[in-house]
């Protein structure tokens, strides 16, 4: 655990590294790039993922890794499309979420005057991976795919709005219908032992296919109120203070101190039975646990802030140059995906904030930089 803490550090520190590095690449000055890259390096919610076994901070690193090689300079090489297409992939295999990333850099490629065989060469250097995964994974588990949890989750999202009688699912997708139980987030549908998923014979995993079949007609028929679902979910992103989401959640950005042993549900029962029958309680560890329970951020990127950056970034995503168009791309699809793919976390949240403070500044950058060119520009018109 240490080891894993102390790489994931390194990783946390080397995100500010890459967008301040990429920032610099394009023109900002020391003292902005080191601006953008201050809630990756002091907001207690990255600290906290560092600690964590989680997958996030790697796909983070890759993620930004990739737009480090792409956006560094004005001209893209078909070897820098081919490193960022293996980042990408990379990343998608960490966290599937990214995979569609590596479509987005190439469309971008395409938008920058038609480079299309940069975008070729992005593609087949981000598929190879890919490919190569799926392969492996079919030879295992007997299904040619990344994940065998997707159909489950996408179904998990359907049951806060499928309405069967508009659905009208055939018979063996109909034992999938909403039955009754009613639960706050719909990310608490793939546990919940009364949700018809659960009722099915077998394990819920063992279904994938069919919930996915089931969730992509319940989209089909219900595109307004699926939309409505993503909306109102991604939305929690950008309230003032966290929200509880679900409800049985606390959400918190600061470390908690003391000690906790492991709760007895079903969750818990089933990774023990799966992973490590041995899974303890935690406990804090002196004198870094009250350090960084006395740890505040001094500038706490709040969610409104967050959305305020957003906003910024899609204003320099417009217009010819569109200095600020991938990286807000980027984030925009990260702080969606996961939604529109099973529920709104606020661990989901992260992943969006590197890409999204980069493109904030370099919008923010290009507004001078244009009105200085305008006026330059005239200037000439009338010397000559």
């Amino acid at each position: 655990m240490e080891l894993v803490a102390g790489v994931q550090h390194a990783m946390g520190l080397g995100v500010a590294v890459l967008m301040y590095a990429l920032l610099r690449s394009r023109g900002l000055p020391g003292w902005g790039a080191t601006l953008a890259t201050l809630p990756v390096l002091f907001d207690p919610s990255f600290v906290r993922l560092e600690h964590a076994i989680l997958s996030d901070l790697q796909a983070i690193f890759l993620v930004m890794a990739a737009l480090l090689v792409l956006g560094r300079r004005e001209e893209v090489t078909a070897r820098a499309a081919a490193g960022a297409g293996l980042l990408l992939a990379l990343a998608g295999l960490t966290r599937t979420a990214a995979v569609p990333l590596i479509g987005l850099a190439a469309l971008w490629l395409l938008l920058r005057r038609g480079r299309r065989r940069r975008a070729a060469v992005l593609l087949v250097a981000g598929a190879l991976p890919l490919l190569a995964y799926a392969g492996w994974y079919e030879r295992h588990h007997d299904r040619f795919a990344l994940s065998g949890s997707d159909g489950v989750a996408l179904w998990a999202r359907t049951m806060t709005f499928a309405d069967c009688s508009v659905i009208q699912p055939p018979p063996a997708e109909a034992r999938l219908c909403p039955n009754g139980t009613v639960m706050d987030a719909a990310s608490e549908y793939v546990w919940a032992p009364g949700a018809s998923l659960n009722l099915l014979p077998g394990d819920r995993f063992a279904h994938n296919d069919l919930a996915r079949s089931f969730a992509l007609r319940a989209i089909a028929a219900q595109p307004l109120d699926y939309l409505r679902q993503i909306a109102g979910d991604t939305a929690l992103a950008f309230t003032w203070e966290p929200v509880p989401h679900p409800d049985r959640m606390t959400p918190t950005s600061t470390f908690p101190y003391g000690v906790w042993t492991v709760p007895d549900n079903e969750l818990v029962r089933a990774v023990r039975a799966d992973y490590d029958p041995d899974i303890r309680g935690m406990r804090s560890v002196e004198p870094w646990g009250s350090v960084l329970a006395a740890y505040p951020y001094p500038w706490f990127l709040h969610g409104t802030l967050f959305g305020v950056l957003l906003l910024a970034g899609a204003a320099g995503s417009v217009g010819r140059r569109r200095p600020a168009l991938l990286p807000w791309v980027f984030a925009a699809f990260l702080l969606v995906a996961p939604v529109a793919a099973l529920d709104f976390d606020h661990r989901y949240v992260l992943p969006a904030i590197p890409p999204g403070c980069v493109a904030a500044a370099l919008a923010v950058h290009g507004i001078p930089r244009s009105r200085y060119r305008a006026a330059g520009d005239e200037r000439t018109t009338v010397n000559m």
